[in-house]
């Protein structure tokens, strides 16, 4: 697992805005930080890749440069990881894309369940598959997702990208899914799961800063 926030750098200075409940009501703020967040997150990413030499020739020669042996595959959970999304796909910029819509179906108790409802996906077989979603609580959409997407293909290796998580959702993709086959990218760790299933502190809900409120109907 990789935790970005422990070190100092301009990427906690992002996720502190985002956090910021003052700067939270300029939603293209908003959006845009989740996206130079996942620029930095596709450049971490990228020292994990292979590489192979290739020549490019200059105006006066030639010059021998190392380039990605392969594009990921960048798949995001909808709304929320779109921003994300962007941010990778700016440094990824010939990656295959993906996309889930998910979302928590409540029954009158309150209790929900995550249900997928459309799907779009490339052929995963032997790709390096990156999943974002800015926020990892249970766990129970990363999973989902995976399992949803792994029907196009079995990728040589998943990336799963949260801006922040809490512990029990980590936890629990440790437990659902084989270790050897992803590795997890997270910016923060808090500790408390309320019993909605809301992240504490946390930054509230990344879809609707992003994108405005959603209907409850």
């Amino acid at each position: 697992m990789q935790i970005l926030g422990t070190k100092n750098s301009i990427f906690n200075q992002f996720i502190g805005e985002i956090r910021d409940i003052e700067i939270q009501k300029d939603s293209m703020r908003f959006r845009r930080n989740l996206e130079r967040l996942g620029e930095i997150f596709a450049y971490e990413l990228s020292k994990k890749f292979d590489y192979t030499a290739c020549e490019v020739t200059t105006s006066l020669g030639i010059s021998e440069v190392n380039m990605l042996k392969q594009q990921p595959v960048i798949g995001s959970i909808l709304r929320a990881g779109l921003p994300l999304h962007t941010g990778m796909l700016n440094f990824f910029d010939k990656a295959e894309n993906a996309f889930v819509s998910a979302y928590r179906k409540h029954d009158k108790n309150g209790n929900f369940e995550i249900a997928i409802e459309y799907i779009s996906c490339p052929d995963l077989t032997d790709k390096t598959l990156i999943i974002c979603d800015p926020m990892l609580a249970t766990g129970a959409s990363m999973i989902l997702c995976y399992k949803e997407l792994i029907n196009y293909g079995k990728p040589r290796h998943t990336h799963f990208v949260s801006i922040l998580a809490c512990e029990e959702g980590i936890n629990n993709l440790k437990k659902s899914l084989p270790m050897d086959d992803f590795t997890l990218w997270i910016g923060a760790i808090d500790d408390e799961l309320t019993a909605q299933a809301y992240i504490v502190p946390g930054l509230g809900d990344a879809g609707d800063l992003a994108f405005g409120n959603k209907s409850q109907y």
